[in-house]
């Protein structure tokens, strides 16, 4: 057994009270990712997000986000990918936000849907033109020989595409939004007392905050 017993931290940076925060959680979270971002992480739109599949088991896998606002989180894939399929299976996600620098943490629990196929062309060809390509390429998820293999379809579509001014999107691909029902801000405490706020929406869309117990 590898022991970490004695790997661990203080933690320090701040507090969150439940009577201060934000009465909305999306004012709140764009607070706490403007602080983060100031901390100039490595890449700062990194989050966790988790699927279910048919069987039940949880995945999970780390992605970025493209967009957030009042409505929700955005973020893009391939339809056709793991994720695709368990949320065509089930609508529901759950993504979460480590900020270490801060000592943070934020949950998020909700439904999840397509976006227009406009707002997805918009971001597709703000891509890049190489990861354009690299959309038609990889059957994502799918077993593929080697990565000669790989190679050998970017090279393929690369081709394809050489004489066109504009990749179009692929129908497997696009956006999704995250919308919320549920948010959860974590703030470090010393002596393990960390600082928790639940917010839950109401059937009248309201917010209600709840303090949790670390």
């Amino acid at each position: 057994m590898v022991d970490l017993f004695d790997a661990r931290l203080e933690y320090t940076q701040g507090r969150l009270d439940e009577h201060t925060s934000a009465a909305d959680p999306m004012t709140q979270f764009h607070a706490w990712f403007e602080a983060y971002q100031q901390s100039e992480p490595h890449e700062v739109n990194t989050m966790t997000i988790a699927s279910v599949d048919s069987h039940g088991q949880p995945w999970q896998r780390v992605v970025l986000l493209k967009a957030y606002d009042e409505n929700g989180f955005i973020f893009f894939t391939n339809y056709q990918s793991n994720k695709g399929q368990h949320f065509a299976e089930n609508p529901r996600a759950a993504l979460h936000f480590f900020w270490g620098e801060q000592e943070r943490q934020v949950q998020v629990q909700g439904l999840i849907s397509k976006i227009s196929r406009a707002e997805t062309a918009t971001y597709f060809h703000s891509r890049p033109r190489d990861s354009q390509l690299g959309a038609w390429a990889s059957q994502q998820s799918q077993p593929i020989a080697d990565r000669e293999t790989l190679e050998a379809n970017f090279a393929a579509v690369k081709a394809r595409y050489e004489s066109e001014d504009v990749v179009p999107v692929p129908d497997h691909w696009g956006g999704y939004r995250i919308t919320p029902s549920r948010l959860e801000f974590w703030q470090g405490g010393a002596a393990r007392l960390h600082d928790r706020v639940e917010y839950q929406q109401q059937e009248n869309g309201d917010w209600v905050k709840t303090r949790l117990n670390p």
